[in-house]
């Protein structure tokens, strides 16, 4: 854990702010003592040996195949949208179907291949150095910002940003301010055009609040903000201009049909991510916490900081396999199908522990997620106090 004393030295700005503030509430340990998490670990970490061991031919068969049906999918639904100039009927079915094909291109291929899941396949064309996907994001960014600084920092108050992506507040710890009461709008926007949420977050745009701030960007920000217009550019002429054009008098609703194959996919994306992040349940750590944490610690966060939608195997297909968030943070480079079978096992190591496994159904999931969203807006009477003493300051 070397590598998290280092990065603790070195907080700074809002993240300083943050931290201190999460020192005073948050829980200084896991509920397990160090000895009984290394111990829980060691059994994940055989989960894990045991899975290493038993990848093969059916686990390779099946992401050639889902990759061969996102493809397929995806010729359908663009040819259903043509047609759909002729029989309106088939452009909403051709937009809902190319939706369900960037959904497949999004989170059981690109995210999980982008994870290293199939990297031992040595397959050069299904490797995650390779890889690019059907999205805003740059490939190499998102790889930063997700499995490094995400995977790393779990639900870390102040070092994980996928805790409010720079716009929300999601942490009772981060100190309230009245840009907050927008969080229910911010919310509809960030769900709305999530793939440009996704694909500004390793940026570090988000810091930027101000006109003076956009002129002193740093080097780095405006080097990552290129590559991220690059990659809208090449999506944006691919979907909203390339594809209507070959409709040629027929331009607009097929266009159309492809804002909203985009819009589909946006918003699954983005409900499937924060059911596994933000329901009830689902824990949050200080900075403090994490200090000289230990595998089997690292192990127990993955845990606590995550939650499962309930759900068949086209919920599983469509979300990634995110529907065992719980697994993808204990695990995040196995392969997803073998997710399911893991959550069996990992559910008996968590009743032997007396841990919770936080499962729900997508309603549940998301409906308290929702309802964290608004109360996280609003002001307490000790925000609201403290608000009006700085202002008269």
């Amino acid at each position: 854990m070397t590598a998290t004393r280092t990065s603790l030295k070195n907080l700074k700005g809002d993240n300083a702010k943050i931290y201190a503030d999460a020192k005073k509430s948050m829980p200084k340990a896991p509920r397990l003592n160090k000895e009984q998490a290394d111990a829980f670990g060691r059994e994940m970490d055989a989960i894990r040996e045991r899975v290493l061991a038993s990848r093969g031919a059916a686990d390779a068969a099946y992401i050639r195949k889902i990759i061969a049906l996102q493809r397929k999918t995806e010729v359908a639904g663009r040819a259903a949208i043509y047609a759909g100039v002729l029989f309106p009927p088939a452009l909403v079915a051709g937009a809902l179907t190319l939706g369900v094909s960037k959904i497949l291109d999004n989170m059981e291929i690109g995210h999980n291949i982008m994870h290293g899941q199939w990297d031992w396949m040595r397959d050069p064309t299904i490797h995650s150095s390779t890889w690019d996907w059907d999205t805003a994001a740059p490939a190499d960014q998102w790889k930063h910002s997700h499995n490094v600084e995400h995977h790393t920092w779990t639900n870390v108050v102040g070092m994980d940003k996928d805790v409010g992506y720079g716009i929300l507040r999601m942490s009772e710890q981060e100190p309230w301010e009245p840009r907050h009461l927008l969080n229910p709008i911010n919310n509809a926007l960030l769900a709305t055009f999530f793939q440009y949420g996704v694909g500004v977050h390793d940026t570090g745009i988000a810091e930027v609040r101000s006109l003076k701030g956009l002129k002193n960007m740093s080097p780095e920000t405006k080097a990552k903000l290129k590559g991220v217009w690059n990659k809208v550019k090449k999506q944006s002429l691919k979907d909203y201009v390339v594809f209507p054009a070959l409709a040629g008098p027929f331009f607009a609703p097929v266009l159309a049909a492809n804002v909203g194959a985009n819009l589909t996919r946006n918003l699954w994306t983005y409900m499937i991510i924060f059911c596994g992040h933000f329901p009830d349940g689902v824990e949050q750590f200080s900075v403090e916490s994490v200090k000289n944490e230990s595998r089997g610690q690292w192990y127990l966060r993955q845990l606590l900081g995550s939650a499962n939608i309930k759900g068949g195997k086209t919920l599983n297909v469509l979300s990634g396999h995110l529907s065992f968030q719980i697994e993808h943070h204990l695990f995040p480079d196995l392969p997803s199908n073998r997710y399911p079978e893991i959550s069996k096992e990992v559910q008996a190591v968590c009743a032997k522990y007396g841990l919770p496994y936080n499962s729900g159904s997508l309603a549940q999931q998301f409906g308290s997620t929702l309802k964290r969203v608004v109360k996280l807006g609003l002001p307490t009477k000790q925000d609201l106090k403290r608000t009006m003493t700085a202002a008269l300051a």
